[in-house]
């Protein structure tokens, strides 16, 4: 198992908070409706999908994944 972390910064006309949220928050429903071939599902198998929660990704292929949310920083904009 390894740990993945990413960061980027990218220029937008779509205002921070919605592509926070589109990107971030509701990455879940969107990522599998825009990529069905790469992520097929993701179904939450502990917590309410803040900091604790932990996420199950089922890969287009027929891979697993699993994600632990650590923290969210709602505050930064």
């Amino acid at each position: 198992m390894g740990v993945f972390t990413y960061e980027d910064e990218v220029t937008c006309s779509i205002p921070p908070s919605k592509m926070f949220k589109a990107g971030i928050l509701d990455s879940d429903n969107l990522i599998p409706k825009i990529m069905p071939q790469a992520i097929k599902c993701v179904e939450i198998l502990q917590g309410d999908g803040g900091p604790g929660t932990i996420k199950k990704i089922h890969s287009g292929e027929g891979g697993l994944g699993f994600k632990r949310i650590r923290k969210f920083d709602l505050q930064t904009k």
